[in-house]
């Protein structure tokens, strides 16, 4: 399980399906409403208060994200809270062990999506791919001071998806970021078969 801020009052976390399965999670349970669920999320906001200071009080808006191969990526967004005047923020007769007011919205992608934080790295994991014959495909987006690579999983044999996989996570992380937002918001590099340009442009 990795915790990372991303704002006051947002992180994100991300966690492999071995995260998942050492707590008896499937991957299809993260929509229901069930203890061992309940028990995890907890067990995210005590390491994200541990880690980063992140206190999850008031409403909270979660967002998970499905990744193929990869595991999930779950984002909280800590609401503000309405105080009046004459209202106390602490309730004192309410336990700690209170049930957390979430908004849980899920979204799951088809895409592989990578991020990197240097063009040495992206053309490293392109050459990797290349003489790995995973893939000559791909596409290449530049967002928010990264680099991130999207692959059509369809595009790769499916018996070599989880080596496709562990070879990105050598150079790079996993990112909830969707094609729609990078092609919105991001700027296009590489359109198309963005590993077999890599090699072409920056072999040595």
């Amino acid at each position: 399980m990795k915790i990372e801020r991303l704002s006051q009052d947002k992180i994100r976390i991300f966690l492999t399906f071995d995260d998942l399965l050492e707590r008896g999670i499937q991957k299809e349970d993260m929509w229901r409403e069930i203890p061992k669920v309940n028990e995890l999320f907890s067990e995210m906001m005590d390491q994200a208060h541990s880690e980063l200071g992140f206190e999850a009080s008031g409403p909270l808006a979660v967002e998970v994200f499905a990744l193929p191969a990869q595991g999930m990526v779950v984002i909280v967004t800590r609401g503000k809270l309405n105080v009046h005047a004459d209202d106390s923020v602490h309730e004192d007769d309410e336990s700690d062990e209170d049930v957390y007011e979430m908004e849980v919205t899920l979204e799951q992608s088809d895409m592989v999506m990578y991020a990197f934080r240097d063009f040495e790295d992206v053309i490293a994991v392109g050459r990797q791919l290349s003489q790995s014959e995973l893939t000559d495909d791909g596409r290449l987006f530049a967002y928010n001071g990264k680099y991130i690579m999207a692959i059509d999983p369809t595009s790769i044999d499916p018996s070599r998806h989880n080596a496709l996989i562990a070879l990105l996570a050598e150079f790079g992380e996993a990112t909830s970021v969707t094609e729609a937002v990078l092609e919105e918001y991001g700027k296009v590099i590489m359109n198309e078969g963005a590993v077999r340009q890599l090699c072409q442009y920056f072999s040595f």
